[in-house]
């Protein structure tokens, strides 16, 4: 009975706090938002690896093949706090953020399968920005304000299975759903109306992820891994409407609309590539772990929205090379609770596929990449239930062609209550 209500409670207050997600970097301008990683925190403190890695307890966002080797039922629920610092050549800010990153739940079905549904976010736009032109004199001449809210959420479910001794095959299918919201206000001396510009649409989309994993059983009880998943080509819909109209700002700050100058309809469509991930690992079970993987993606393109090929930004391929792994002391220690702790580490080098041109030329286009180092820790339960915490140190952008550098700190935490008889119904004598 605690346990549902626990469960019950869980679910609840996760779609509560899904739609409070915010992004508060200046980087979320740009396209459906800054992107999340679909990963867990135990694969984050790895620095991002999974697509060859499978346990019997663990989940994994990144290849659905693995699955496949989750034997025990397994709820996960993943929160994160992001402290940001951005920089530009003149000045620094800093602000935090703090939501719930997904729950999903995993569970056995046979011997050979097992399946696995959840919520995640995929992007999140929360950027808040003001822009000042004064004139010779240093008399304020212009002032723009840039706001935007909203992101993009996923449902997912997945099956893994195991068709014969080493080999595991999987496949994913999700929804993508979410609302953007993006505005600008200008004002001018001099000029007794200012204007504001808002565009609100509707993402919809589907997707479908292949996956395979392999296992070599070696001497010494080690495994020699290998995997690979295929995020085939999608698309992200989107509809909505802009408005362009005149406003009055009184003295507190309050806006009194006045006339609409412009109205139009937003009906385009992000046209997403395939995504291929793969990677190799050897290890030792419930022992230690090591392993890399690279990702790649071709350039997004668009249907309809003319405001990415004129606009001050362009999209490229996309890629990143991840290394990581795990050691665990000894997993059945009794002397010792720090020998049943499992220590993560890894480091991730990420090219985002994202195209700035800071310089207003229209010609200098800058590419903005991404690196993090990561540590973690899994801390045991009572039974198989585990605490783990992440730990992300990472930098991206750059100062150059009048573009912003962030420096920022995730920290990760999520919970993993794993039960073998969740789903099994009980017998009374």
């Amino acid at each position: 009975m605690i346990r549902n209500i626990l469960v019950t409670l869980f679910l609840s207050t996760s779609f509560i706090a899904f739609g409070q997600r915010f992004s508060s970097s200046p980087y979320s301008y740009f396209g459906i938002g800054e992107e999340f990683s679909s990963r867990t925190v135990e694969q984050n403190a790895m620095g991002g690896i999974g697509v060859a890695y499978g346990h019997y307890k663990y989940l994994n966002f990144t290849n659905p093949a693995a699955f496949s080797k989750v034997r025990f039922t397994t709820y996960t629920l993943g929160a994160f706090n992001h402290d940001l610092t951005v920089k530009t050549n003149t000045n620094s800010q800093s602000s935090t953020s703090t939501s719930l990153s997904y729950v999903a739940v995993a569970f056995p079905v046979g011997q050979k399968a097992a399946i696995s549904f959840g919520l995640q976010p995929i992007s999140a736009i929360g950027y808040s920005l003001n822009n000042s032109i004064f004139d010779t004199s240093g008399n304020l001449e212009q002032y723009s304000s840039f706001e935007g809210t909203g992101g993009v959420h996923r449902i997912y479910a997945a099956l893994g299975y195991n068709v014969f001794k080493g080999l595991s095959l999987g496949i994913e299918g999700d929804f993508n759903f979410g609302n953007l919201e993006n505005s600008i206000l200008s004002q001018t001396r001099n000029v007794a109306l200012a204007t504001r510009f808002t565009e609100n649409s509707n993402v919809r989309g589907g997707s479908i992820k292949l996956g395979a994993l392999y296992e070599h059983q070696l001497k010494n009880q080690l495994t020699v891994t290998a995997g690979v998943s295929v995020k085939l080509a999608n698309e992200l819909s989107l509809s909505g409407s802009d408005y362009f109209y005149s406003l009055a700002v009184t003295n507190s700050g309050a806006e009194i609309p006045k006339d609409t100058l412009s109205s139009n309809s937003i009906n385009g469509k992000f046209n997403l590539p395939l995504r291929s991930t793969i990677g190799i690992g050897l290890g030792k079970l419930d022992k230690w772990y090591v392993g890399a993987e690279y990702e790649m993606q071709d350039a997004f393109s668009t249907t309809n929205l003319t405001s990415i090929s004129t606009g001050p930004y362009r999209y490229d391929n996309k890629s990143r090379f991840s290394v990581g792994g795990f050691y665990l002391p000894k997993i059945n220690s009794i002397s010792s609770y720090f020998d049943r702790i499992t220590y993560r580490a890894g480091l991730r080098i990420e090219r985002s596929g994202l195209l700035i041109d800071g310089t207003g030329t229209g010609s200098n286009f800058t590419s903005i990449n991404d690196f993090g180092i990561n540590f973690g820790l899994g801390l045991p339960l009572k039974r198989l239930s585990t605490i783990n915490v992440g730990v992300e140190y990472g930098q991206r952008g750059t100062l150059e062609n009048n573009l912003v550098k962030e420096n920022y700190l995730n920290l990760r935490l999520s919970l993993s209550l794993t039960d073998l008889n969740w789903f099994q119904k009980r017998k009374i004598d």
